[in-house]
């Protein structure tokens, strides 16, 4: 017969897998906590001994979402996983240096040629603005002429 996990062992082993944010760590083990002061209180253990951080879950996942999108949509991405408005903001900027390289190495791969007609050139814009890049950045690309 197999013994039942303990709640802190439940927590070990998503963080050992990989970085998640407070809110997302509480939403996995509250099943399995036998009340919220008990999953309160090993949560905040966890956070005291640095095991869970949210700076550090919001930089993993904002480097993981710069390979596709840009610091609008990372920025939202984290403010929907309970990152708090400045952690997420501090992440986004990061990708925000790099945002004008990324859309346009993105762009080439989808499209690789200018826009022919305004269609086009609208409906390559939105694609960029969906990935959460800014219109300044979708601006430039859409009239960088040297391919």
């Amino acid at each position: 017969m197999q013994r039942e996990r303990s709640l802190r062992e439940r927590a070990l082993g998503f963080l050992a897998r990989r970085e998640h944010s407070r809110s997302e760590l509480r939403r996995k083990l509250a099943p399995h906590a036998a009340s919220p002061e008990e999953l309160d209180a090993l949560l905040e253990d966890l956070i005291q001994r640095k095991l869970l951080s949210e700076s550090r879950f919001a930089e993993a996942r904002a480097h993981v979402l710069t390979r596709k999108f840009g610091a609008a949509r990372i920025e939202h991405d984290l403010r929907a996983k309970g990152i708090s408005k400045e952690a997420a903001a501090s992440a986004a900027r990061e990708a925000r240096i790099t945002e004008f390289e990324r859309a346009l190495e993105i762009w080439r791969r989808k499209f690789g040629a200018p826009a022919m007609d305004l269609k086009e050139r609208a409906r390559q814009a939105r694609f960029l603005l969906a990935r959460g890049f800014s219109t300044d950045v979708i601006n430039r690309i859409l009239r960088h002429k040297d391919e």
